[in-house]
Order: structure tokens, then sequence, then C-alpha cells
């Protein structure tokens, strides 16, 4: 038979170079690539065939071949799929000769752009030609099904490639690759041994449909050195594809310690099917302990992806939003666009389809652990809630859902987390306001002066105390008509103190205290906007409050260490008119002429205010000297 040599351009040459070079972050892709075309190949076969059943071609073990020669270094990669004509291998193996780097270039943008057309890696032959990372040359050999002549193709990859008709090609396709020379320094990429060729299927391959086995003289032979049967590499159990009564628990559990690289059992397993018009299958967990990098920024999470039981990435950050990325499991996809290296999805309808479908059944499956096993929805929030609530800023569309998942501690006698809803249902009538305070701890917030009117008039408190506390409840505002109030912002009048005195007795009270309270927000000007009387105050001397709409010390903190610059916002000191400790320096201010000796006492009581929410006073050594002063002239 005449054989037929055909030259690359130059532009096709550079393109092909740019592929090898630049595409692929991974050489071990290359077989991945291959076997998937081998596992497309048999599945157009089984298709063709159910199609038309006088189709002339053997359906009866349709599989994938492996084989390695460390003699003359190839891999030969085979199957007994579809095959290919003369005509059909020029236009599909052929096509990245005839297309142009800038039209490849911009059909590659377009992809990553999120616009580019699907079956880019097969339209441009990128998938076959990934061979010429490892090979100095390829040899393909294909007969198509249901005719009699084969095909042969050959090239370097350098400045040609031929091709040729063959008598006596078998059913499917046969590629080999014509390995570079061994490197002695570096066995990890030696892909003509049995180890390396058995890593590479089972990490990017295992769950093909169609056994892939391992051939060959040096390769098969048992220990008797007599030729064994082909090895099997791949388990091809694709356990989400699966009826769930048709798997055992320990077998989810098993893929879950694989992929989650976790020793401990999930916590919950997820199953989805979705079916339509875009079909996948979904196979999640949600872990038991939260791993020790949730918070961390450079944390890699994300879902494994296959497409047709083809991996194709681990860490795809896309399925899921970052607020479940302890989320681990598996999605298969019948069929999705992606961009050239398979490495890096389009950020197409396909994936956004995805990604909120996945995103309410995790959240459906909480709310079901929530009502159905209290204690594992127990453990999951104490490992995960704090991520969740992020979820309650940057994901709107989901927030109803998210608030119906989370609990909260609370001042509620039974110590019980305590829902959003069912703080609605306890509110007592003419109570409004769902009210909170946010803190660094239980026990800071817990024993705060803010607290102390809401303890007497027996109302209940939210207690957050996770960062994203500071914001989630600013972003949410309400819930069910309720308004979220911090019990340390803004003016709250609870009657805490039950006070029938007259109007006119408050008002001479009012008037008794305002010298004092202007005296004093002039000597802490550079620290306060305000001094006021307090009506949440019961046994505290003093405490700091802020305006309705002004930035928490918290969240100015949390801002800064994100790299932003937000000016120092002053805050409001209340003091409670019934202390002893402020009636004493009201009365010493009344009755002084020189107020001098006064300023420390002010500033002694601002510090105190500080301290009892948490916080460091602005210079430690000073309020050390003070308070020693203070306890020197009481003795």
């Amino acid at each position: 038979m005449s054989t037929e040599t055909f030259e690359f351009q130059v532009e096709a040459r550079q393109l092909l170079q740019l592929m090898i070079h630049s595409v692929y972050s991974n050489k071990d892709v290359f077989l991945r690539e291959l076997v998937s075309n081998a596992s497309d190949a048999l599945d157009k076969l089984r298709l063709a065939k159910l199609r038309d059943d006088t189709l002339d071609a053997d359906v009866s073990d349709l599989h994938i071949e492996l084989e390695t020669d460390q003699d003359a270094r190839t891999l030969t990669v085979r199957d007994n799929g579809i095959g290919m004509s003369y005509d059909e291998v020029g236009e599909l193996i052929g096509t990245i000769a005839n297309s142009g780097t800038a039209q490849f270039l911009k059909e590659l943008k377009e992809a990553q752009d999120g616009a580019g057309a699907e079956g880019l890696i097969g339209q441009f032959g990128v998938g076959f030609y990934s061979g010429f990372m490892v090979a100095d040359e390829v040899t393909l050999v294909t007969r198509k099904a249901g005719e009699k002549q084969g095909t042969r193709w050959s090239s370097r990859g350098e400045g040609t490639y031929t091709l040729e008709r063959v008598d006596d090609a078998p059913q499917g396709t046969s590629v080999t690759l014509h390995l570079k020379p061994a490197d002695p320094d570096n066995q990890l990429h030696d892909y003509t041994s049995v180890w390396k060729i058995k890593e590479i299927v089972k990490r990017y391959s295992d769950f093909i449909t169609w056994p892939i086995r391992l051939v060959g003289e040096k390769n098969g032979k048992g220990d008797d050195g007599e030729g064994a049967g082909p090895e099997t590499l791949n388990s091809m159990k694709a356990l989400w594809a699966r009826p769930r009564d048709e798997v055992s628990e320990d077998e989810y559990h098993e893929l879950y310690k694989h992929i989650g690289h976790d020793w401990r059992e999930p916590l919950e397993t997820i199953q989805l099917h979705a079916e339509g018009t875009f079909e996948y299958q979904a196979l999640l967990f949600v872990p038991s302990h939260a791993p020790h990098d949730l918070f961390r920024q450079n944390m890699r999470h994300g879902l494994q992806l296959y497409v047709k039981r083809v991996f194709i990435m681990d860490d795809c950050e896309a399925l899921l939003p970052a607020y479940l990325r302890f989320v681990r499991g598996v999605v298969d996809a019948q069929d999705l666009s992606l961009n050239v290296s398979r490495e890096i999805l389009q950020q197409d309808r396909h994936i956004r389809m995805m990604q909120r479908r996945l995103t309410k059944k995790v959240l459906s499956s909480v709310k079901s652990m929530m009502t159905g096993n209290p204690d594992r929805y127990a453990t999951f929030w104490r490992e995960f809630g704090a991520v969740l609530k992020e979820g309650l800023v940057t994901d709107p569309d989901n927030r109803e859902a998210l608030l119906a998942v989370a609990s909260f501690a609370s001042t509620h006698e039974d110590g019980e987390a305590v829902t959003l809803e069912q703080y609605v249902e306890r509110m007592p009538e003419g109570q409004d306001d769902i009210y909170y305070i946010t803190g660094e701890s239980r026990e800071t917030i817990d024993n705060s002066p803010h607290m102390e009117a809401f303890r007497e008039r027996g109302i209940e408190v939210l207690l957050l105390t996770d960062p994203v506390d500071e914001v989630w409840v600013d972003a949410v505002g309400e819930f069910e008509g309720k308004r979220l109030r911090s019990v340390a912002k803004g003016e709250i009048d609870l009657d805490a103190r039950e006070d029938d005195r007259s109007e006119d007795e408050q008002k001479q009270q009012a008037e008794a205290y305002a010298g004092l309270l202007g005296w004093m927000r002039e000597r802490l000007d550079d620290d306060v906007k305000e001094v006021r009387l307090s009506t949440r105050l019961t046994r505290s001397p003093a405490c700091l409050v802020a305006d309705a709409n002004d930035l928490t010390p918290a969240l100015e903190n949390m801002y800064r260490a994100m790299g932003q610059e937000v000016p120092h916002t002053k805050r409001i000191l209340e003091l409670n008119p019934d202390h002893a400790l402020v009636k004493g320096l009201n009365e010493a201010y009344t009755e002084r002429e020189d107020r001098s000796e006064l300023t420390d006492a002010a500033e002694l009581l601002y510090t105190l205010a500080v301290v009892a929410e948490g916080g460091r006073p602005k210079d430690p050594a000073r309020f050390v000297r003070l308070m020693a002063d203070r306890l020197e002239r009481t003795l």
C-alpha cells in the first residue's frame, strides 16, 4: 500500500510545541487522554451496535489493553471500539495540522473565558497529541467497525506525518508510543514500568466502565515464568452510579477515606442522580471532623470531577461554594465543556447549574440531620457551623436555607443551642427584636455588662463567638420580620430596673448628671463620642456601646487583618447612675471647683469599661498605676 506524507505548516509545528510544553502541567495525563479516547470509542461502538444490530462488529468483549515493552521502550494503548476510517483519521487526528495557531489560540481563549465551543480537545486532536510529551514517535493503527481496510498514521511530531491504508488492522484503534530515552535520574516517569502504569490508571481511570487490562510478555508472567492472563487494572466500581441499596456503607466509607485522605468514617453520605438534558451523578461526603486547614487561605478544596467515569481533576472548586469547602466527594458528568487540558473547567451554565443543585442537596441533607438525628447535627454544627455561616454573607440565594440549619448558643435556661425559629417562638409578647451579643469567647460575653438588664428581665440573647458572626448579622438584618439587634449597639430601654419614678424624677436625675456627662465627654474626647446614662446596666458602673450603624472593634480588627484600612470609630460611654462609684464621682464633680484630680477617675472608669468587655487598656502600665493609687487611698 502506498504511503502519503503530509507536511506540517510552520505555525502548526509551533502550535504542537506550545501544546506539549505549555498546556499540560503534568505529563502523566497523556495516558489519561489516550485511555479516555479508547473508552469513548468503546461507548460509540456499543451505541452503534444498539442502533444497528446488522453492524459487522464484535462487541462480546469490549475492553482497553495496555502493553509495554521495556527493551523497545514502547507503550501501546489498544481498544476494540468503533475505530476510524482513512478519511476520519485525516479529519480527526490530522485536524491540528490543518488548523492555524491563531485560530487555536482564539478558541482556547474563548474556552477559558467560558464561551468556547464544546469538545475542544477532540476538535484539535490535543488529547491524542499529548502523547508527544513522552514519545519521540507516535504510530496509530485503526479500522472502523464494519469496514475491511484499516489505516496507519505515524509522525515524529516534527515536520511531517504519514498516512497509509493497511489490510491487517484489527477492529478498533491501537496507539503505540515510542518513548523518549529513559532518564536514569528520574524513574518516576518511566512509562514502561508496570507500577507506574498501574499508578496512573488507578489515579485517573479507575472508574472507567470498561476493563483496562495490562498485557505483554514482560508484564503478564507469573512467578513460574509462564505467561499469565491479562491483569485488569481498574475497579470499574463507580459507586455513585449504583443504586444505594446495592452498595454497603463500608464500600462508601472506603471510597471516602481514599478521596478524603481521612482515616475516620464520614458523618454523612449524600447521593444525587440528576437526569434530563444534562445528566450527572454525585456522591458527596460530610466529614466527621473539620480539617486542620479549614480556615487557611490556601486550603485545597473541592470535589473530584469525572466525565463519563474518566477522572478530570481534584479539588474542583467550581462545583461547590467556598463555605462548603469541607465537603468531599465525586461528581461524574455525562457531557461537560472542558478546556484544552481538561484541568480547568469552563464557567458555563452546566457548571453553575451543577453548583446550585449540589449546594441545595447538601443543605437539605443538613436539615434532615437537624430534624432526624440531633446528635449527628450537633457534631456537624460544632465542626462546620462557623464556616457554613460564611454563606450567609456570600450566598444570598441560599440565605434562607442556611438560616434554617443554623443554631446558636443563648442565655435560655435549658442551655441548648437554639435556632432562629425557636427563638422567635419563645419571644414574649411585646418583644419586637432578636437580641444578640458578639465576642471572642462564651465566658467573656456571658458576663458582659451589656447583658445585665436582659438577664434581670429574662430576655433571651444569642451568644455569638465566631469571627464571621460580626459580619453576617449585619448582612442578614432580620428574620421573619424580626430585626437582629446587638445588645451592645444603640440605645436600648428595657425598663430593666422597673423604675417607678415619675417623669419629673427621671428628668431631675438627668439634670443632676448633665454636668458630669459633659465634663467627661471633654476629658475623654480622644476615645469616646458621647457620655450618657445607661438603661442596660444594673450592677456594673459603666460600659461601652456603639451607635447602631457603627463598626464594632472586633469588625474593625477583622478588616485590618485583611489589609483594609478603616478609621477608628469612637464609641459611647454609658454610666450606671445607680452605681456607688458613679454616684460618688458625680458628687465629687458637683462639690469641687477644682476637678483636675477627677480626671484620673474618669479615665479609670472608661478603662474599666474596656476591660469589662474583654478589651485591652490603651496604656496597660498607666492603668495599673492608677488602680494601685486608688487602692492605696482606700487602705
